[in-house]
């Protein structure tokens, strides 16, 4: 169990000082061989499998997954599939299910039959309700065929119209990056800054001073914030150091401090959504809302430098984000502090005009969907005597108070209302455990850079799925 919960290697029961440990606390310890654990690896690995398989197909809802690709350091292909889904005690789980290797070339044909391969492996090609991807072309052609595939059996709720999310944080991360290629030449001006006073003599470098990594705009907010931290430090610097002559003025001091406050949106954003712990998909609507809501305050301003920014920022936040997905957009509804009210709310400070017809087609697709559970499940008693169903009834009644349900375990919620709502109960915990990004694939390959590396590259590719499956199973990802 030490290699499956610490990820150590296999030749861990080699190492002189581990069988001299074991030999101390145990005289007549019987030491195992490299062969010997691999074997009793994969056995566990096994009946894990079992475990989780049994455990998916005995809970009664629909699951939704995830799906990347990943390169390795041996420039081997790897694709990850992970699933989502409320168990029968109403708790949110994100397993993995497969970590394969991934023979070139990677085309959306190639990607639809490992995936579907891989769900009736596991016999829940008749149980998928969404697959979260990012925006890379091989992955639209594979929603797409993955779509074709799974109406043939008459498996997808409104046929398949809420089968694909695209990730959260891909768009977020695509709309930033335009933004700040506007402010290319101010960053580099910080970024050299920070390189040359942190490799001066005498200078202790772990004082706080970060740079960035140019393909990751949030690592770009932080170096920006530990700059103005020691802005007077800079600036008397400039007098120990008579060669230090690139000091930013008191104006471009100005623009990373205002830049630094405009990326601060992003940034929460962009930790809520990427944790370890991940939100229900009520958390989406509201943050969207933000962006939108911060771009157009920003095009409002004088500085033409801010306007620039913005205006590429709105031209992307258009292209993904217009329609603000509506299945993700129904989850917001059913948030209890929530619903249509405050869905009209923001939508009209952003533009009565069209605020109508964004809730008209909203409220027109939750029912369309909440059509699909009752003829699925239909029960008697979910109509009351003046034809009204759980969803009108849930509509009417008053939407709790914010303030006093700050946070508020919105799956607890309807696990209470199973009774009153059976139906609607079981869309909301479908629709709630959508994942709105593909974090959870990223970190299986976080966790396969640790197993599959430099030093250990010739694992065999079963070894290396069960190495980083059946940690995941058995602690999930926070460990």
């Amino acid at each position: 169990m030490c290699i499956v919960r610490r990820g150590l290697p296999f030749n861990f029961v080699k190492y002189k000082w581990v069988r001299e440990l074991l030999s101390y606390i145990n005289f007549d310890v019987k030491h195992v061989s490299m062969n010997t654990l691999v074997s009793s690896l994969l056995k566990v690995h096994g009946e894990m499998k079992e475990k989780l398989k049994y455990a998916i197909h005995k809970c009664h809802n629909r699951i939704c997954l995830t799906s990347n690709c990943w390169t390795a350091c041996t420039q081997e292909g790897y694709i990850c599939l992970t699933t989502h889904f409320v168990d029968n005690n109403w708790k949110l789980n994100s397993k993995i299910l497969v970590f394969c290797k991934l023979e070139p070339p990677h085309t959306g044909e190639d990607l639809t039959n490992k995936v579907f391969e891989v769900l009736t492996e596991w016999e829940i090609d008749r149980k998928i309700f969404s697959i979260t991807l990012d925006n890379a072309s091989a992955n639209d052609r594979m929603q797409e065929l993955l779509g074709e595939q799974l109406r043939l059996q008459n498996s997808l709720l409104c046929d398949g119209e809420f089968l694909h999310v695209g990730c959260c944080a891909h768009v977020l991360n695509l709309i930033v990056q335009d933004g700040l290629n506007v402010t290319e030449v101010a960053l580099q001006k910080i970024r050299d800054n920070i390189k040359y006073v942190r490799a001066s003599e005498g200078i202790d470098t772990i004082v706080g001073l970060r740079l960035d990594v140019p393909t990751r705009w949030n690592s770009t907010y932080i170096m920006l914030e530990s700059a103005l931290r020691y802005r007077r430090a800079f600036a008397s610097f400039t007098i120990r150091d008579r060669k230090y002559k690139c000091c930013p003025s008191n104006e471009e001091w100005k623009r990373a401090e205002k830049l630094c406050d405009f990326l601060k949106t992003f940034y929460k954003m962009t930790n809520l959504i990427s944790g370890t712990s991940y939100p229900t998909s009520n958390e989406y609507f509201m943050q969207v809302w933000k962006i939108e809501w911060l771009l157009r305050e920003t095009l409002k301003c004088d500085d033409p430098v801010s306007q620039n920014m913005t205006v590429l920022m709105m031209e992307k936040f258009g292209k993904y984000w217009s329609d603000y997905n509506v299945i993700l957009s129904i989850a917001m509804i059913l948030d209890p502090r929530m619903k249509l009210e405050a869905l009209r709310f923001y939508y009209s400070k952003l533009d009565a005009s069209t605020c109508d017809e964004k809730i008209n087609n909203i409220k027109e697709n939750m029912y369309k969907l909440f059509d699909e559970y009752e003829y699925i499940n239909y029960v008697s008693q979910n109509v009351n005597v003046n034809g009204k169903s759980e969803l009108d009834l849930y509509l009417a009644e008053t939407p709790l108070e914010p303030k006093f349900f700050p946070k508020l375990d919105i799956l607890s919620y309807w696990k209470d209302r199973q009774e009153r709502y059976p139906n609607l109960c079981r869309l909301a915990c479908e629709v709630l455990s959508i994942p709105i990004t593909i974090v959870a694939s990223e970190s299986a390959f976080s966790i396969g850079a640790r197993v599959l590396n430099k030093y250990h590259a010739s694992l065999l590719p079963s070894n290396v799925q069960a190495l980083i499956l059946t940690p995941n199973w058995i602690n999930g990802f926070r460990e």
